[in-house]
């Protein structure tokens, strides 16, 4: 994201920052009817509300999404940025040449291979409570010291990176704006933004299995509006970071170079070395939070219910670290191929967009429409990719965001159509819904109003 600064500015921030509002709608509406659920994969969702054919082609188009889309990019991402910091253009061992983007995907996939299979999901959960305060505070101390290389304190070094591109500090760019494809101005508040958004936080297994793994909802709304709060202060972490590189006119080839120049040239080694290995633990993190994910979905949704129905717990521990393995190395495969990329960030956005319609239209017409049919979510399930498709390249000039809200309305109306031909009846799987399972917390209630508040004046501000 911090590319996606340099290259696009403080807009960029509005995947954070509309994802706080989002975290506190997912809290609120998501998370009581998947938990009282007793659900432990998204597509166990889909098939206690649907039916297999759902669960099954959902499954298949999580694990490839996985693969071939995050964890790729993470790979690349991670490795880049640790070539970057570390400097250096040829690493040669035992005389041998090695190219450092290429042995750092190498080391970083082996090393999360071995993290994740033997550390489990717990593993994952415990790592991320100790680097996210490693993280946050390397973070700000970053943009810290980057702002105080413009000159004076670091306050005086925002100023001066407000007044010096003053066209990087716009939420909602208008259409002449040369970035205006990957941030289509309002689509923004009220189109795409919110598919992308809902479908990340609100149904995907990586994310979501956090949550699920809460002792009650009272607890995974704790967590996720406490989410909520970082969400508002990460763009100060990678977004303004991003910008002074370009204040600073880094000489870097592509923009997701300017974080790790960052480091590179403006940090003091001591603190170089608490960054390094705060990013090294949020990439192993996150590549073994999504092997754990493909794992899971692979072994239930997959292997448990076609290939072994009576496979024992020992047997699905072992395919699933198998699945996880075999993942890892697909991954590592493909990875080097995304260094023509510009932003990976947008790369991942873009692509998830193919799936993140039609699912997110799946969920919520599973959980708040009780006429809602299986027959209407495959046609929807189907339809995400091959709308998605058309729209891009048919209409190319289209930005991607705008894409993703059409197609969410597509993917409703087809499943509205479908049920109108099956007779409009309430399912016999319909989720219950009452007044109650949204009820809140007073403390949680305050808390999501302060977000709000705060959401209200970044963008009144910086419009």
């Amino acid at each position: 994201m911090s590319g996606s600064g340099f290259k696009i500015g403080l807009g960029i921030a509005s995947y954070e920052w509309m994802a706080a509002l989002t975290l506190v709608i997912v809290a609120v509406f998501f998370m009581p009817v998947f938990l009282r659920q007793g659900i432990y994969t998204m597509p166990q969702f889909l098939e206690q509300r649907y039916d297999k054919r759902v669960k099954t082609v959902m499954a298949v188009f999580w694990v490839v999404t996985f693969i071939f889309v995050n964890l790729t990019s993470v790979l690349y991402l991670g490795s880049l940025a640790l070539k970057n910091v570390t400097g250096g253009d040829v690493i040669t061992i035992l005389n041998i040449s090695f190219d450092p983007l290429v042995l750092g995907i190498i080391l970083l996939g082996v090393f999360t291979s071995i993290y994740s299979v033997y550390g489990g999901f717990k593993a994952v959960v415990y790592t991320d409570v100790v680097q996210v305060f490693f993280l946050v505070g390397g973070g700000l101390l970053t943009t810290y010291l980057a702002l105080e290389a413009l000159g004076g304190t670091a306050v005086e070094g925002f100023v001066k990176i407000t007044k010096m591109a003053p066209e990087k500090f716009h939420m909602i760019l208008d259409k002449n704006n040369p970035n205006y494809i990957d941030l289509p101005g309002l689509s923004v508040l009220i189109g795409g933004m919110w598919v992308a958004n809902l479908y990340y936080w609100g149904c995907n297994q990586y994310i979501i299995q956090r949550a699920l793994a809460a002792k009650s909802i009272r607890e995974a709304q704790k967590g996720l509006v406490f989410a909520g709060f970082i969400k508002i202060l990460l763009p100060l972490i990678v977004v303004i970071p991003g910008i002074v590189a370009f204040v600073l006119k880094a000489p870097i080839d592509r923009p997701d170079e300017a974080y790790p120049w960052l480091l590179q040239n403006f940090i003091p080694a001591g603190v170089k070395g608490l960054c390094f290995a705060a990013l090294v633990a949020a990439i192993v993190s996150s590549l073994a939070s999504m092997m754990n994910s493909i794992s899971s979905i692979f072994t239930m949704d997959i292997y448990k219910a076609f290939i072994n129905k009576n496979a024992s717990e020992h047997n699905q521990v072992n395919i699933g670290r198998i699945a996880s393995v075999v993942a890892i190395i697909i991954a590592m495969i493909i990875a080097p191929l995304l260094k023509n990329l510009d932003q990976a960030f947008q790369y991942i956005q873009e692509f998830t967009g193919f799936v993140s319609p039609g699912a997110l239209a799946i969920f919520l017409m599973g959980m708040f429409w009780k006429r809602a049919t299986s027959n209407g979510a495959l046609a929807a399930a189907i339809a995400t990719f091959v709308l998605s498709f058309l729209f891009k390249f048919l209409l190319p000039s289209l930005p991607f965001m705008d894409r993703m809200g059409i197609v969410l309305i597509l993917c409703i109306l087809i499943m509205i159509i479908v049920a109108y031909f099956e007779g409009f009846r309430i399912s016999e799987k319909a989720i219950k819904i009452d007044k109650e399972l949204f009820s809140t917390s007073k403390g949680f209630k305050i808390l999501a109003g302060i977000i709000i508040i705060i959401l209200a004046f970044l963008y009144i501000y910086f419009w």
